[in-house]
């Protein structure tokens, strides 16, 4: 199982630090590097929420826009045989690849966190 926590549209994978016995998050999909912690959960949400907001903030005051974790485009190589087979399974369920991918992919990921 994957631990995440979610805060304004930004994802943090959480790790155990047993060294110095607190726990410790990394915020996913950005370039910049958004780290925090906390010994309880409560310390850890609250330290989240202040990294991702003085994230935020600080991109205001340097008038740079704040990166998101994803932009809805994905670009793929995969091979011919399995672009087929997507096109088909896309047309069989009356979709255009692009919504279909987009359910299946939802699914997985959705599965894969629930795991």
């Amino acid at each position: 199982m994957m631990n995440v926590m979610n805060y304004n549209g930004y994802l943090a994978r959480i790790e155990y630090d047993p060294r110095d016995n607190i726990f410790v998050g990394h915020v996913l999909g950005v370039s910049d590097r958004i780290s925090f912690h906390g010994e309880s959960v409560a310390e850890l949400t609250d330290d989240f929420h202040r990294a991702v907001d003085h994230y935020l903030e600080d991109c205001a005051k340097t008038g740079r826009a704040p990166e998101k974790p994803a932009s809805g485009k994905l670009m793929l190589r995969i091979r011919p045989e399995v672009h087929a087979a997507v096109g088909i399974a896309a047309a069989a369920a009356g979709k255009s690849i692009n919504q279909w991918a987009d359910e299946v992919l939802a699914r997985a990921a959705h599965r894969r966190r629930a795991a």
